[in-house]
């Protein structure tokens, strides 16, 4: 196979006409550029110079090839540029997946600034639950995740997988309008031992969350209806068919006058990005720092969630 070197060499040869002067112009020897030209016709079967006591002079198959060392160089180099820009993480390829909240919350502005920092990088989104975004990370086929865990409920991460913690978040008790509990600023679960409720399907760490929390307080929820959409439970709640526990990216700006924090020990939701330590794409820590920085804003600039006045909540009605 031709050494692109040598052909770069070759190149400069017939600029200059010499080989002393692509030497200099090299930063080889005289010897050293002789030498290349020799492996170079070695490698390609030709005779390329006529070699004179004091000058060289290209033969027609040297012209031939000379005609297209410039393409050759040039396409090298575009390599050479993609490779440093594969490398530095200003172009590439990211997949990511996330669940629902953090997706409307976190992930555009986090994606906003890895577009900023990397113009070029290509970031494909997925969306699902932690328990079907962890195997796609752990089997390769996610880069990257965005999922949640709770205090109450155990998890444990896959060997060789790398979890950060982005954000703790409070837990919410969302009330029907105009329910009495909605005038206390807390409230304890132990206050809503007789309620029904709105939560996850089954076996979700939300619904085991709730349970758990339940229990605690020494009862069993009465589940009325499950959804794993956050739409579903809100407007099951505003139909008054029971409460429901929200984590505190749920809580929109429509809903903050009929939320109530919960006030029990343990009981928060964390989000963590997640990824296998072996990969080593560059643009992984362009994105964990994206979303750090993400995570960082809504905390100081997220809305806090108090007791709302009584022409606050009438006028929600959400």
């Amino acid at each position: 196979m031709i050494n692109p070197i040598h052909v770069r060499t070759l190149s400069v040869v017939l600029e200059t006409g010499s080989f002393s002067e692509a030497a200099g112009e090299l930063g080889y020897t005289a010897s050293a550029v002789s030498q290349q030209i020799g492996a170079l016709e070695r490698a390609s079967g030709l005779v390329l110079f006529e070699r004179g006591a004091r000058s060289v002079r290209p033969t027609r198959a040297a012209l031939v090839l000379g005609q297209r060392c410039s393409r050759v160089l040039s396409e090298l180099a575009a390599l050479e540029d993609e490779a440093r820009a594969l490398a530095s993480g200003s172009r590439g390829m990211l997949r990511l997946g996330s669940f629902p909240t953090a997706q409307a919350v976190l992930v555009p502005p986090a994606l906003a600034r890895l577009a900023h920092k990397s113009p070029h990088a290509e970031v494909t989104l997925g969306e699902g639950e932690p328990s079907e975004l962890v195997p796609l990370v752990a089997s390769g086929r996610l880069d990257a995740a965005l999922v949640y865990t709770y205090d109450r409920v155990h998890r444990q991460w896959p060997p060789g997988m790398v979890a950060v913690e982005l954000l703790r978040e409070s837990l919410f008790v969302l009330i029907p309008p105009g329910d009495p509990a909605a005038q206390a600023e807390q409230i304890r679960m132990a206050d809503l031992c007789d309620r029904s409720w709105i939560t996850s399907q089954e076996e979700t760490a939300g619904a085991r969350s709730l349970a758990n929390l339940c229990a605690s307080a020494g009862f069993a929820p009465q589940v009325a209806f499950r959804s794993n959409d956050y739409n579903v439970i809100r407007a099951m709640v505003r139909a008054g068919l029971g409460v429901a526990l929200i984590p505190e990216l749920a809580v929109t700006d429509e809903l903050r006058p009929c939320v109530r924090l919960l006030q029990e020990p343990s009981c928060a939701r964390r989000v963590h990005s997640v990824r296998r330590a072996s990969d080593t794409n560059p643009l992984l820590p362009y994105l964990e720092d994206a979303l750090r920085r993400a995570s960082n804003f809504y905390r100081r600039h997220c809305p806090p969630t108090r007791a709302a006045t009584t022409e606050a909540r009438e006028s929600a009605g959400y």
